[in-house]
């Protein structure tokens, strides 16, 4: 039996986990930063497979800024916008999902960027039998990654770099090792799912994406 069934108790359980995280939220304007945010968007692993998983996408190669790296979905917030918002618009536009506010069980801490943003993730259920369309210009590819995975022990890693005394967060996903920001909302996230609270904004990027 799946440790993370994709069933009403695991909707209710996530969102009760994310009723009691007393978040820390920051201000983009005063810390000089864009507000942004990101959708840990919890959905079927694969067709009947009865497990829970958030979308993992790759950014297109082509893309500005980041191309070619491993992002949840999510993008800067539009004026006026909130961090669910940006969030549930990100999700309708990379990859074809419309969801409604009901949709959102909760928000993570708010993490600053190196590249300059100050990012809300914004966990989102998405519900049975919901077909994705990838938009193409934006993403390469779109990945479901358990949540059973994630919460191995042998999941997430640290590392050092010699510009920062801070860790780099490391979380092995797809057969890959997911590095920070992205790998920051999902360890803090693996830790809810597992009772904890780690705060992780003191967590370093590595120089590649502190452009």
């Amino acid at each position: 039996m799946s440790e993370f069934p994709y069933d009403d108790a695991l909707r209710g359980r996530v969102a009760r986990l994310c009723g009691s995280f007393e978040r820390l939220a920051g201000s983009a304007v005063a810390a000089g930063l864009k507000p942004a945010a990101v959708a840990i968007a919890l959905i079927e692993a694969g067709h009947g497979s009865g497990e829970a998983a958030f979308l993992l996408t790759r950014r297109g190669k082509g893309l500005r800024a980041h191309g070619g790296q491993w992002a949840l979905p999510g993008g800067r917030c539009d004026p006026g916008e909130t961090g669910p918002q940006a969030a549930l618009r990100e999700l309708r536009e990379e990859v074809g999902l419309a969801l409604e506010g009901g949709a959102v069980l909760g928000l993570l801490d708010d993490y600053p960027t190196r590249s300059g943003y100050l990012v809300t993730p914004v966990v989102v259920w998405v519900g049975a039998g919901r077909k994705l369309v990838i938009d193409r210009r934006e993403v390469a590819s779109v990945h479901r990654i358990r949540l059973a995975d994630i919460v191995r022990a042998d999941a997430v890693t640290f590392t050092s770099i010699p510009e920062s005394e801070r860790r780099v967060v490391r979380v092995r996903m797809n057969r890959s090792l997911v590095h920070a920001p992205t790998a920051a909302y999902v360890y803090q996230f693996r830790e809810l799912l597992m009772g904890r609270t780690t705060r992780v904004a003191d967590l370093e990027q590595p120089v590649f994406a502190w452009r």
